[in-house]
């Protein structure tokens, strides 16, 4: 099975000012997500940023909203983001989801993302939570319930499909 550009959108989870900081491999993190968001606007992947209670948490930081290239964003108090991004992505079949916390809002937005027909593309080296055992065991319930485990980079590529385009060669620099 391969992710279909055309067939695919990205939910953006709950990077806040709150969460942030506490976040396990935060500078990881944080580079390998301004990759990604790039590399999708680059694709024209349209993206959905999260908030989870907005009030208590903080708005999405600086560096994420950048990367995205826009600050709207889709209020939410379900951990899940599915019930929230609903609308935006009816209609497509891949749904790639970064953010965080990995065992928490990402997980259950995952679970609901299959429960509901949808594969999950989940990005590793774009989730964490506080503590690397959790993400660990996140990543491992992902993969039992038959979400798709992948990189930044490699599924920039695999949107990207061929060599010698404009859009690859802007891939092609933001992951050097």
């Amino acid at each position: 099975m391969k992710i279909i550009a055309e067939e695919t959108a990205a939910i953006v989870i709950d990077y806040q000012e709150r969460l942030m900081p506490v976040m396990a491999e935060r500078e990881k993190l944080t580079a390998a997500s301004d990759i990604l968001l790039r590399g999708l606007r680059v694709l024209d992947i349209p993206l959905f940023i999260t908030q989870q209670y907005t009030k208590g948490l903080g708005r999405t930081v600086g560096e994420i909203t950048e990367a995205a290239g826009t600050e709207q964003y889709t209020e939410k108090i379900s951990f899940s983001a599915y019930e929230a991004v609903l609308p935006y992505i009816q209609g497509k079949k891949y749904v790639i989801l970064c953010g965080i916390e990995a065992h928490i809002c990402v997980l259950q937005t995952l679970l609901d993302l299959t429960a509901n027909g949808y594969v999950p593309v989940l990005v590793t080296d774009c989730i964490s939570s506080r503590k690397l055992e959790d993400k660990a065991a996140a990543l491992r319930r992902a993969e039992a319930e038959g979400a798709v485990l992948t990189t930044c980079e490699s599924v920039l590529f695999e949107l990207l499909v061929r060599a010698g385009t404009e859009k690859s060669k802007k891939i092609q620099k933001l992951v050097k």
